[in-house]
């Protein structure tokens, strides 16, 4: 006699496997429904560090263009501080020429007309008028020019003068 097992005893079976398979797929959905926020979030997150760095870069861009902006105007006034320096100082040597050459007059017109004093006084209008002259023509940056190729057309003399001239200064400065 062979055994059967009871048909209820079947359908008990039947239905745990079911309720197992339904569980799975329950916990599957619960899985993948996870699986779905966790990258959803991983992602929000993301975007948000993405922001937050093109924000930090286009802030850095931003500091660092008005950094070079400040910078730029900073030289610009100094540039232009330079230049006005630069300009008072030739006006002020265009001004000694020109009072050098009317002192050149004033020492032909009041100075000794003959003799020893009369040609010194000559000299020494004819002296002041030509440095005028000069200092009105050339101003500074042609006085710095002159002295420049001065002193490359004689290196050892401009040396020695040089040295002369140190020695006079620290002379005069020790005996304070």
């Amino acid at each position: 006699m062979a055994t059967t097992t009871p048909p209820k005893h079947d359908d008990m079976k039947n239905k745990a496997h079911e309720t197992v398979s339904n569980m799975g797929q329950q916990a599957k959905q619960a899985t993948d429904t996870m699986g779905d926020k966790a990258k959803n979030a991983i992602d929000a997150a993301t975007d948000k560090a993405r922001n937050l760095t093109d924000t930090a870069a286009d802030k850095a861009r931003d500091m660092a263009g008005s950094a070079r902006d400040m910078a730029s105007n900073v030289a610009d006034r100094a540039k232009d501080a330079a230049s006005a320096v630069g300009s008072r100082a030739e006006n002020a040597t265009h001004k000694v020429g020109s009072g050098m050459e009317h002192l050149a007059d004033t020492v032909r017109e009041k100075g000794p007309h003959s003799g020893v004093l009369g040609s010194a006084a000559s000299s020494v209008a004819t002296g002041l008028e030509s440095g005028g002259r000069y200092l009105q023509e050339e101003g500074l940056k042609g006085m710095a020019d002159d002295v420049t190729n001065l002193i490359r057309r004689n290196p050892f003399p401009a040396i020695l003068v040089g040295i002369a001239l140190g020695y006079v200064i620290a002379r005069a400065t020790s005996r304070s």
